[in-house]
């Protein structure tokens, strides 16, 4: 099976070396930086690679996009006559719904796109700080599309699962993002909102336990993509900003009230909820 990844960065770096770890030997790649292209290369996680998508495309049984959502409409459009004949084609996009919508008129029909997101990534951006072991025990989602063949969506799921992968779940466009926007971007407002919350200056590395690093460690974010990110599930992310502040005003007024009783309910519920997960 010929493989070819497009976009170089930290999530397509780590799906180079999760095939090289799972045995697939022809896997190409498709990046506009060719330092990334030789940098994958020199390290045997491709077999080749170029800034120009059309010789990988032709020859791709499978096709992974891992570039930013905002760029993958005018990707197809500009290789929509590069693809095999019955390439499943996929993409790891944070959001799907206008995703979905942008590429809904623009697939070729002779390849089966599956929309797809893997829950797993790294804060950092570039192939430098790619790892395979982001994916190992990671829950890989798929979107269910009436356009998608069961054959070729049970191939994919296949390969996911030797990628080291743990759970698939298969759910809606309009499921995804919603849940998304509590599981991913809630937890990175969260984060970035405690980092940039504390008094500049008065030293915090020196006084900081596991717990401060665990709760701020996504607050190391990629700006161009998360503002994309956000902005792409403004609706979405906004309700779960919303009830986590509902929830943040109890504590406080809890707090504020010296409610004893209410916090330790507060507490209980959140541990028994924590030990479920």
């Amino acid at each position: 099976m010929n493989i070819t990844i497009v976009g170089l960065g930290v999530i397509g770096g780590s799906f180079a070396m999760a095939f090289k770890e799972a045995g697939f030997e022809d896997v190409y790649a498709v990046d506009l930086n060719k330092e990334s292209i030789e940098k994958a290369k020199n390290m045997g996680i491709i077999k080749d690679g170029s800034d120009n998508a059309k010789q990988f495309l032709e020859i791709a049984d499978l096709v992974i996009i891992c570039i930013y959502p905002r760029i993958i409409k005018d990707f197809m459009m500009e290789n929509r006559n590069n693809f095999k004949d019955g390439a499943i084609v996929t993409d790891v996009a944070g959001i799907k719904g206008t995703l979905i919508k942008q590429l809904d008129d623009i697939i070729p029909d002779n390849i089966d796109f599956i929309f797809g997101h893997p829950m797993a990534g790294r804060e950092n951006k570039g192939i430098d700080h790619a790892t395979a072991e982001c994916y190992k025990g990671a829950n890989y989602l798929l979107i269910d599309t009436e356009r998608n063949d069961d054959d070729n969506v049970l191939l994919l799921q296949a390969i996911i699962y030797k990628l080291g992968f743990k759970r698939i779940i298969r759910i809606s466009s309009g499921f995804h993002d919603q849940i998304i926007a509590f599981t991913s971007h809630l937890p990175h407002v969260m984060a970035v909102s405690l980092i940039n919350s504390d008094v500049e200056a008065r030293n915090t590395e020196i006084y900081m336990g596991g717990s401060y690093r665990d709760a701020t460690r996504v607050a190391d974010i990629n700006e161009d993509l998360w503002t994309e990110l956000f902005l792409g599930n403004k609706e979405n992310l906004l309700k779960a900003i919303y009830n986590f502040e509902k929830e943040l005003d109890k504590i406080k007024d809890s707090v504020k009230n010296e409610d004893k009783e209410t916090l330790q309910k507060l507490f209980i519920k959140s541990s028994i909820r924590r030990e479920k997960l």
